[in-house]
């Protein structure tokens, strides 16, 4: 046990910064750090991760489900289609985050996507290709040690933004690879570490 992977009441010692709140918890234990390969769930990722921005994520966690049903399941074929009167809907619906960049990135950033799937480009295989199809395991310790973005989020987020996707900058990239298991960055002692 350590100050970054503290004991919890049912025994487990989960990293700290999901705290005791139960969503966050369970956010922890079943999501975050497991590898993602589905290309649908990454792109959704990608765009929470994105509407995150300047927000803390257990925010975004608890809207999770009224942004999946306000944008349709997060469809990118659906989201790309999106037009004026969606963004209005939207920007209006009080169960997500209501920025009009955002929201209007999430529209430039499916259609990115369809670029790419139209090119016989599959964006969960272009995503892994950063680390090689495997995880990447830190053996991160104290809360210190983990970066904010490292040279590999600089270049993912360099290329996505070249292919059109928005609101992806080095540190969200680098979070986003955290969430979606490219990176594990569960601390040494985590009962998750090593994808457990």
């Amino acid at each position: 046990m350590s100050e970054a992977a503290p004991r919890h009441a049912d025994g487990k010692c989960r990293c700290a910064w999901c705290g005791t709140d139960p969503l966050y918890v369970a956010y922890h234990d079943t999501d975050w750090g497991r590898p993602e390969r589905d290309s649908r769930a990454l792109y959704e990722k990608l765009v929470l991760d994105g509407f995150q921005a300047g927000l803390a994520w257990i925010t975004i966690l608890r809207k999770r489900d009224a942004f999946r049903t306000a944008f349709q399941g997060f469809e990118p074929e659906v989201v790309a289609r999106f037009g004026e009167a969606d963004v209005a809907r939207l920007l209006g619906d009080p169960g997500i985050v209501r920025s009009r960049a955002k929201i209007e990135g999430a529209v430039k950033s499916a259609r990115a996507y369809l670029a790419m799937r139209d090119r016989g480009e599959d964006f969960s295989d272009y995503l892994w290709g950063f680390v090689g199809g495997a995880p990447i395991v830190n053996p991160w310790r104290e809360r210190g040690e983990v970066p904010v973005s490292t040279p590999l989020s600089e270049a993912l987020s360099k290329d996505l933004k070249r292919r059109g996707f928005t609101f992806c900058g080095p540190v969200i990239v680098y979070a986003f690879m955290q969430a979606v298991g490219m990176i594990d960055d569960h601390f040494v002692g985590c009962w998750r570490k090593g994808g457990a």
